[in-house]
């Protein structure tokens, strides 16, 4: 009886995990393909003979891709960085800890850059013509034109004072840099994907409420308490809501562009 349980245990925990990966890698050993063969290093079992081969085989590709790639290729620095995860590792997953330092990193870099040349010269205006908001900076003829009733309060949000905006800043890195797990603060980072300017406003218990305004294809960062809020948000014209519990620093994404 114990082995027939075990048995059916077993069937069952193999059969999730295929349902779970949905992939196919019986002719994995064939693939010349780098985004194939990485995909499976990440998806197979650490003891798999496989790996043997294939992970030698897909570093001589992305060597020989960086050797023979034209001058400005983007790919190259993709290729770079996975070509480093696998000299130290088995695959190119980036682990979560490993992602949050990245994101961190990032923003650290971006607010001292905007403290050391101060507040951002982009000025973002509405279309008079339309109820439309874009970058002045971004707007041609073929610039998508999407009604919107918050143009103003974007534009009000983002034009704060060069104080407002020096005291924001040294904020935000503040929060970067304490790594305290019992502060009362974190760091909330919103990346707008989407083809348009957009306000997240987020929502906590009683009178706890913030605003963020995020441009379009960039991202904008702000402070808050932790606690338990719904974000909301409207993204093109369709509407955004989730509730979030921030005890940590959190990323969220928002959108796609349509290009």
């Amino acid at each position: 009886m114990k082995k027939l349980v075990l048995l059916f245990t077993t069937l069952l925990f193999v059969s999730f995990s295929a349902q779970k990966k949905g992939k196919d890698y019986s002719e994995i050993l064939k693939s010349k393909n780098i985004y194939e063969i990485n995909a499976f290093l990440r998806d197979a079992h650490p003891d798999d003979p496989r790996r043997s081969v294939l992970k030698p085989r897909v570093m001589d590709m992305m060597k020989e891709y960086i050797k023979t790639a034209p001058p400005g290729d983007r790919k190259v620095r993709e290729m770079q960085e996975n070509l480093a995860r696998l000299r130290r590792g088995p695959s190119t997953k980036i682990t979560f800890e490993e992602m949050n330092a990245m994101i961190k990193q990032k923003q650290i870099l971006k607010y001292q850059k905007q403290l050391q040349v101060g507040q951002s010269a982009v000025v973002y205006t509405p279309s008079t013509a339309q109820n439309v908001y874009v970058t002045n900076t971004t707007a041609t003829k073929n610039t998508k034109v999407i009604a919107d009733t918050e143009a103003s309060e974007f534009n009000m949000l983002m034009g704060e004072n060069s104080t407002e905006h020096k005291n924001k800043t040294v904020k935000i890195l503040n929060s970067l840099f304490d790594n305290d797990p019992n502060a009362k603060e974190c760091i909330v980072m919103i990346e707008n994907r989407s083809d348009c300017n957009i306000i997240v406003r987020i929502e906590g218990v009683g009178n706890t409420k913030y605003r963020l305004p995020v441009p379009a294809h960039g991202d904008n960062s702000i402070v808050v308490q932790k606690g338990d809020y719904l974000l909301s948000s409207i993204v093109c014209g369709a509407q955004y809501a989730s509730q979030k519990t921030i005890q940590k620093p959190m990323m969220v994404a928002l959108g796609s562009s349509a290009k």
